[in-house]
């Protein structure tokens, strides 16, 4: 199974200690392990750009569209043999102390078959 999992900032969470900051155990142990498929760190959302198209338009804003005082800080791509294993990887993470961590399975595309799934959803054929 893929996850995708999601570093979170939390300013609620355990103050961030330097000492205790493993990431370079922890992306080496899942690299070789073979879980880890990539991963990196992200900018802070004063740096993003939030793109929508209305009425044929493209507007672009600055920063994340939410207020909020959690942010993604990074991510990365997990192949797992099950959720439990990709829990486990998790919780070993060191933003699960100083953070959180959103995992999410992936959820495939098909795209030869996702029109017809609608067109048959919305027509009730």
């Amino acid at each position: 199974m893929q996850f995708m999992m999601f570093v979170v900032s939390d300013p609620a969470a355990e103050p961030y200690v330097p000492e205790q900051d493993n990431i370079a155990e922890w992306v080496a142990d899942t690299t070789v392990g073979g879980t880890r498929i990539t991963g990196d760190r992200l900018r802070p959302p004063s740096h993003a750009k939030t793109v929508r198209v209305r009425a044929g338009t493209t507007l672009v804003s600055d920063g994340p569209f939410a207020e909020t005082k959690e942010w993604i800080a990074g991510f990365d791509l997990l192949d797992c043999a099950s959720v439990d294993e990709a829990i486990a990887i998790a919780a070993r993470h060191p933003m699960a102390r100083f953070g959180s961590i959103e995992l999410r399975p992936y959820w495939p595309l098909d795209v030869e078959e996702e029109p017809r799934r609608r067109k048959e959803r919305e027509t009730g054929a």
